[in-house]
C-alpha cells in the first residue's frame, strides 16, 4: 500500500523537487505552502509521514508540529536553514522524530523518511520506545533491560524519558532540570547528577547509553543501533 507524505514547503521549487523525488518512490504526495493550510490538510487527510519546514508564513513549523503532537503522533521530519543546536533542541522538544538541515540532499531525505516510516510501523504501539534492548513503555512507565523489568522511580523514569527523546542530543544539567524537575524547581543542579549515577546503575548493561558530555552535561546515544 502506497504511503502518503505530507510536504510542508513554502519555497516551490524545493516543494516540487521533494514531490518528483517521492513521487519516484511510489508515494501518495500532498502539499502545503504555509503552516495554517498545513494543519487543515492534516485535519481532512489521512497521513503517514510530514516532512515540515521551519520558517514558513502564517504560522511556522514549530507552532505546526506543536499543534500535530496534541492529538497525533504521526512521523514529523523538521527542515531548517537554522543549524543552531538550540534550534533542534526546541525541534525535539516540540515531539519532532528527526531534523534536516538545508541544504540538504533529497536522496538522503527519502532515505531518512523511509527509514522512519519502517521503525515506526513496526513498532505498532507508539507508546513504546526500544533502543537495541532497552524498552521504554511511556503509558505504563515500565522499562525494561533485555526483557527484564527494572524498578524506576518517578523522576527517574521522566529522566530517562526526556533523554530519550533527545537522542544524540547534547544536554545540559540546567535543561534537564529545567524539563524533568520544571522551571519552578529550586534544588541544586547536582539533582541531575544524583538521578543520572542512580539511573545508570538501575540500567545495568545498557548504562553506557548514557554519556557524560565535558563541559555540557549528559547525552542519550546507543551506538551500533539495530
Amino acid at each position: 500500500m502506497k504511503k502518503t507524505i505530507l510536504i510542508v514547503e513554502d519555497e516551490i521549487r524545493i516543494r516540487f523537487l521533494l514531490r518528483d523525488y517521492f513521487h519516484k518512490e511510489n508515494f501518495n504526495i500532498l502539499e502545503a505552502s504555509d503552516g495554517l493550510e498545513a494543519l487543515e490538510i492534516f485535519a481532512n487527510n489521512s497521513i503517514d509521514i510530514i516532512v515540515l519546514d521551519i520558517m514558513m508564513p502564517e504560522l511556522d513549523g514549530f507552532t505546526v508540529c506543536k499543534t500535530i503532537r496534541e492529538t497525533s503522533s504521526i512521523p514529523i521530519i523538521l527542515l531548517t536553514a537554522k543549524s543552531e543546536e538550540e534550534d533542534k533542541l526546541l525541534g525535539y522538544d516540540l515531539g519532532a522524530d528527526d531534523y534536516m538541515t538545508k541544504p540538504f540532499s533529497p536522496k538522503v531525505l527519502v532515505a531518512k523518511v523511509k527509514a522512519l516510516l519502517k521503525r515506526t510501523s513496526s513498532n505498532k504501539d507508539s507508546s513504546i520506545l526500544s533502543f537495541n534492548g532497552l524498552t521504554i513503555n511511556k503509558l505504563s512507565h515500565e522499562v525494561l533491560v533485555d526483557n527484564t523489568v527494572i524498578n524506576l522511580s518517578p523522576k527517574e523514569f521522566d529522566l530517562l524519558l526526556y533523554l530519550s527523546y533527545n537522542h544524540g542530543i547534547a544536554l545540559s544539567r540546567d535543561k534537564i532540570l529545567d524539563n524533568v524537575w520544571g522551571i519552578d524547581y529550586y534544588g541544586d543542579i547536582r539533582t541531575v547528577d544524583t538521578n543520572i549515577k542512580r539511573l545508570r546503575e538501575k540500567l545495568l548493561s545498557k548504562a553506557d547509553y548514557i554519556t557524560t558530555v565535558r563541559g555540557s552535561g549528559y547525552k542519550f546515544e546507543v551506538k551500533n543501533e539495530k
